[in-house]
């Protein structure tokens, strides 16, 4: 009798474990993509950005085919005919370009054409799993070269991202284009791992052990990568390109300290940017005076002086 109970809570404790198991790599490569409708709900109730607006913008779609075959959607907006500046806006988990929108006049002001992408997964991008930057890199590397083909070989391109977007555009710093002179990372993560951990067992209540390896194993099988291959603190270790790192201090979906751990690891130039009282992915609709003089600052420095030895932080 106490042998078949210890042998039924077994098979219920093992089969708990990879429902659990297959839930959290759902909720890592699959999660429930946001609307268009929800998008802008959120923006327009920041007050940040509208729905009118998107529409009222001058753009054309674009498709590209990734390196492994999905078609990758974006949106131009080439307003600035012969300038040679190009932005690239890259937007996080769950989401599409539409919330990349807010920082379109960031940009433009500055004299930028502007590239809206969607994601792989995301928006009208094919793709299964979000892979965090492993294959996004890739991705971005194709948008880069889309424009050098269709607007010159001769472009200034610079990178933003938010979020999973930011930790995008930071693993891309390991294959970047020299045509790209600049990188802003907005509340990006430091390392998949570590993000990964902090969710389970702060957000989550959920011992990390011995889920975050069975997850792993399960991101390998299916997805194709390991968390540890996903580590942009490894990445900006080695470039010299300038970054600007921006995060809320509130932020506890990806901690604060994470863009401080990215800062303090990258050599210079860089910028570190933090915004009292921001939560995960709104700083711009906090305080968007501060991020924008802070954005064209370091733009300037970055264009003017691409070999300058430090951006200062602003803190």
């Amino acid at each position: 009798m106490v042998y078949s109970i210890l042998v039924i809570i077994v098979l219920v404790v093992v089969l708990a474990v990879s429902l659990l198991t297959r839930f959290a790599f759902r909720q890592i490569t699959q999660m429930k993509l946001q609307t268009y409708e929800n998008i802008f709900d959120y923006l327009e109730k920041t007050g940040i950005y509208s729905r009118d607006r998107f529409e009222m913008l001058d753009k054309k779609e674009v498709k590209v085919t990734s390196q492994d075959g999905l078609s990758l959607s974006g949106y131009v907006l080439d307003t600035h005919p012969d300038s040679k500046q190009w932005v690239i806006i890259v937007h996080g988990y769950t989401v599409s370009l539409h919330v990349s929108a807010q920082y379109v006049d960031l940009f433009q002001e500055e004299g930028f054409n502007v590239l809206l992408v969607d994601q792989r997964r995301h928006g009208n991008s094919e793709g299964v799993y979000t892979t965090y930057g492993y294959h996004e890199k890739y991705d971005l590397q194709t948008w880069v070269a889309w424009l050098l083909d269709n607007y010159g070989s001769d472009l200034t391109i610079g990178l933003h991202g938010q979020s999973f977007g930011g930790g995008t555009v930071l693993e891309y710093l390991a294959i970047a284009h020299p045509n790209v002179k600049f990188v802003i990372a907005d509340c990006p993560y430091s390392d998949l791992t570590e993000l990964m951990r902090h969710q389970l067992r702060v957000l989550n209540k959920i011992p990390a052990f011995p889920l975050l390896s069975l997850v792993d194993r399960r991101l390998e099988r299916k997805a194709g990568f390991r968390l540890e291959q996903v580590s942009p603190l490894k990445a900006v270790e080695q470039s010299t390109l300038p970054v600007m790192f921006v995060h809320g201090t509130e932020d506890n979906y990806v901690p604060t300290h994470m863009s401080k751990d990215l800062y303090e690891h990258k050599p210079e130039p860089k910028k570190l940017l933090l915004i009292n009282g921001a939560e995960h992915a709104d700083a711009y609709s906090v305080d968007p005076k501060r991020y924008s003089e802070e954005v064209h600052s370091f733009i300037r420095e970055a264009l003017a002086t691409p070999t300058a030895k430090s951006c200062l932080p602003s803190i």
